[in-house]
């Protein structure tokens, strides 16, 4: 009978493992100081190109690679992974001379790789290395160099790609975000590249349907004073309260930011009416129109809270920035 083999113990695991997050934590905090103009001109040089990223790389820099595509693509930058094999067989074809080239490769030297770099230059497409060593063959034949090199990888073999992984898969975040930042890109833009996704859902779906209506609309009249305006922005938790007259309609609204506006220009606010410091004929959306709407509404305006009514502004719910953004439920009318 064959003795099973022993396990190391619990404690031993956990130290383990801590070492190989410790590690990688360490080298992921390194790529801050390493940070300086060449990240800036890799961001320019691709914000600028007229056509795609391409991202290349092999092995597990290969699998970083796919997913650096997959985060660009999903905010706004076009992308597509070139495999360095299947280049060398024809699928150099994919690169035009609006593209710009990225390539993964922590030593620099991976064959698969600087075997294409003639081609590269053949084809005149500006090319980032995304590498562990400037001084390597890929950096030399580069436009610009990204240093995303580590200490030290968490593998106790010192064999595995493991920190330098990380490492280039934290870099590739930063470029995404940052060309996101450049882009202007919007939740709004989100919504388009993910119609399966829960935001994309979300930003789908009718106004009516994710508003918040009946009693739990804060609502008061023109006539009422401060301190019941501010009992009804206490109640309702939404941090303002639309102002409508007897018919329902619309007429103004009044926010925590109307309260500031106020306490800074009357010396005695408590004898104001909702009329005196309210503010009048507030943006508002209708019920059919979709969420993703609202929000590109609030994002212009700089609101966080949107009246929903009908033709005639009556009022028929609120909404907030919270609930599209999924920072809270939905909160469905009825």
């Amino acid at each position: 009978m064959a003795k099973k083999k022993k396990t190391a113990p619990s404690p031993q695991l956990l130290t383990l493992a801590r070492e190989v997050l410790t590690i990688e934590a360490e080298g992921v905090f390194g790529l801050i100081a390493k940070l300086d103009d060449n990240f800036v001109r890799a961001v320019l040089l691709v914000f600028q190109a007229k056509g795609r990223l391409i991202v290349t790389g092999v092995g597990k820099s290969g699998i970083v690679a796919r997913k650096i595509v997959a985060t660009l693509n999903s905010t706004g930058t076009p992308a597509l992974f070139l495999h360095p094999v299947e280049a060398m067989h024809g699928d150099l074809g994919m690169i035009s001379q609006d593209d710009v080239v990225l390539a993964l490769s922590n030593s620099g030297e991976t064959s698969e790789l600087t075997i294409l770099l003639p081609s590269f230059k053949r084809l005149g497409v500006p090319l980032i290395a995304l590498t562990g060593r400037p001084e390597s063959t890929l950096a030399r034949h580069s436009d610009v160099i990204i240093d995303v090199g580590v200490p030290r990888e968490a593998c106790p073999l010192g064999l595995a790609p493991t920190a330098s992984t990380t490492a280039a898969l934290a870099m590739g975040d930063a470029l995404a975000v940052a060309l996101l930042t450049r882009r202007g890109f919007k939740a709004s833009d989100f919504r388009r590249f993910h119609p399966g996704g829960n935001l994309g859902a979300r930003l789908s779906l009718a106004i009516g349907e994710v508003m918040l209506s009946g009693d739990r609309v804060p609502r008061v009249s023109q006539e009422q004073n401060l301190i019941t305006a501010l009992d009804e922005i206490d109640q309702k938790g939404f941090g303002a309260t639309l102002v409508v007259d007897e018919a329902g309609i619309l007429q103004g609204i009044f926010t925590d930011g109307d309260l500031r506006r106020c306490l800074r220009k009357y010396q005695n606010i408590w004898d104001k009416t909702v009329a005196q410091v309210m503010t009048p004929s507030p943006h508002a959306i209708g019920p059919q129109a979709l969420a993703s709407q609202a929000l590109e509404v609030m994002e212009q305006k700089a609101i966080t809270v949107l009246p929903v009514v009908d033709e005639r502004r009556v009022v028929l719910g609120i909404v907030h920035l919270h609930d599209l953004l999924g920072r809270g439920e939905f909160r469905f009318s009825g």
